[in-house]
């Protein structure tokens, strides 16, 4: 069976995150049969082709040259080609580039097909004895300064399982700093996932010192517990609600109006809305 060729189309391919086996026939089928593979790195791709007797040209595609590669690889789309995607490890777009090539090929009217295939997201969650739904893929952290902060301050209330990458020489400060923030929750360290030395380390945050790793890092973190998860979502819910509200009565509208638009902008019913104006209006005047 060979590829069918429309005008031009995008395959974005798993490739194996280490064992070589993990690639699947019809991501060899397709890498095989593409006009060229947009490679972040054509020397991983070209020892991974090597492996399965691949010879499509590669050309680099990743994040540094993107935006100037844009339009050899739409050139090639118009012509009728098909681009297949492959990232050094795992799925493209997820921490990886050509998420910027595959919207500029659904905005010019290509297809975009999925080869699905190797997770590190989701061999490490399935192996962490941590829930599996909901999950929240965080990727890489900010390295330092208020974004990173603002970061780990967001994932305090995420409900269920948070997963991260990490490089191996960083893995003890983000430890610290995830156990600063979120305290001593239940956590999971995947390391050389699906290769030979595969090992995940399960403890809790805080209590793990890990010596120096190879390669990269995958953290699989508990959530926020549902009940602590629903009380930051209503003090954050009431604090927008005040907002909303102080604004509207700012802007000269009416007890009436003002509950009538908050129930709309909140999509809360106008009895509750009204309540909640009342509530303020009582409140501003004891003040």
């Amino acid at each position: 069976m060979t590829l069918s060729k429309p005008a031009g189309c995008v395959y974005v391919v798993a490739t194996p995150i280490g064992n070589l086996d993990d690639l699947s026939p019809r991501a060899v089928r397709v890498l095989r049969e593409a006009s060229v593979l947009a490679c972040e790195d054509t020397r991983r791709t070209a020892r991974l082709c090597a492996r399965f007797g691949i010879g499509t040209p590669r050309v680099s595609l990743h994040a540094h040259n993107e935006k100037r590669r844009l339009p050899e690889l739409l050139r090639r789309l118009e012509a009728g080609e098909a681009v297949a995607l492959v990232s050094d490890a795992g799925t493209p777009l997820l921490s990886d580039p050509g998420a910027r090539f595959v919207r500029a090929a659904l905005e010019g009217g290509f297809r975009v097909v999925p080869i699905p295939g190797p997770s590190a997201i989701l061999a490490g969650l399935v192996a962490s004895g941590l829930p599996t739904r909901p999950f929240t893929f965080v990727g890489f952290l900010p390295r330092k300064g208020r974004a990173r902060a603002d970061w780990l301050d967001r994932l305090r209330t995420l409900p269920g399982s948070i997963v991260l990458f990490e490089a191996p020489g960083r893995v003890n400060d983000t430890l610290r700093d995830l156990h600063k923030t979120l305290g001593p929750r239940p956590i999971a360290v995947a390391r050389e996932l699906t290769k030979r030395f595969e090992e995940i380390l399960r403890g809790r945050l805080g209590e793990l010192d890990l010596p120096e790793l190879r390669g990269e890092v995958t953290l699989v973190v508990e959530g926020c517990q549902a009940g602590a998860a629903r009380g930051a979502e209503e003090v954050l819910a009431e604090e927008e609600a005040d907002v909303q509200i102080a604004s509207l009565l700012e802007e000269g509208h009416s007890t009436r109006d003002a509950a009538g638009e908050l129930a709309r902008r909140l999509g809360i019913s106008r009895t509750e809305a009204y309540r909640r104006v009342l509530e303020r209006v009582k409140k501003a005047r004891a003040d």
